[in-house]
């Protein structure tokens, strides 16, 4: 499964993809916004994308995980974006979005991403929202999610620890149709 936006291409996630994810989910840098807590082994990543090409699909693990790509002529990964708690009785799903290297953010990767992710939530999944929580000191990822028309609909006072101490989170929620 290819989906395809202006810049970028989610798509399923491969075997050859075990190494690059084991190496971005271990990536401490990033935990405090993937909400890593622990690292995870080869074996762990390989199980994965062993269930996931086994048939681990969205309505029967709640999950889905799509490599985020360049469509360049030597196409290259950039990120993940995650479709998760999936809801199908109230047509809705959490989506979150990673791109690793810090290079390559403001480029419009994420943007290409999110606005792919949702026309395939609408328009295949036919879910009536998407959802995401980011935290409030996380402008970046603010700035993202409210040009792709998301909502801030609430925040959750002192929701993510820290070493310098507590935040808050913020739920961004968008209506689809």
């Amino acid at each position: 499964m290819n989906l395809e936006g202006r810049i970028v291409r989610l798509r399923a996630v491969e075997p050859e993809d075990a190494e690059l994810l084991y190496a971005w989910e271990n990536d401490t840098s990033v935990w405090s916004v993937s909400g890593t807590t622990e690292p995870f082994s080869r074996a762990q990543m390989e199980r994965f994308i062993a269930a996931q090409l086994q048939g681990g699909d969205l309505f029967r693990t709640g999950q889905l995980r799509l490599i985020v790509e360049t469509r360049a002529e030597a196409p290259r990964p950039v990120g993940i974006a995650d479709l998760f708690e999936f809801d199908p009785l109230n047509r809705r799903a959490g989506l979150g979005i990673l791109i690793h290297d810090d290079a390559l953010r403001g480029k419009g990767y994420a943007s290409d991403a999110v606005e792919t992710a949702c026309r395939y939530a609408c328009e295949v999944l036919n879910l009536h929202q998407l959802w995401c929580n980011v935290g409030s000191d996380n402008a970046p990822s603010r700035r993202l999610f409210a040009k792709a028309g998301f909502a801030e609909v609430g925040v959750k006072r002192d929701w993510l620890w820290r070493p310098g101490g507590y935040g808050d989170e913020i739920l961004l929620q968008k209506i689809l149709g």
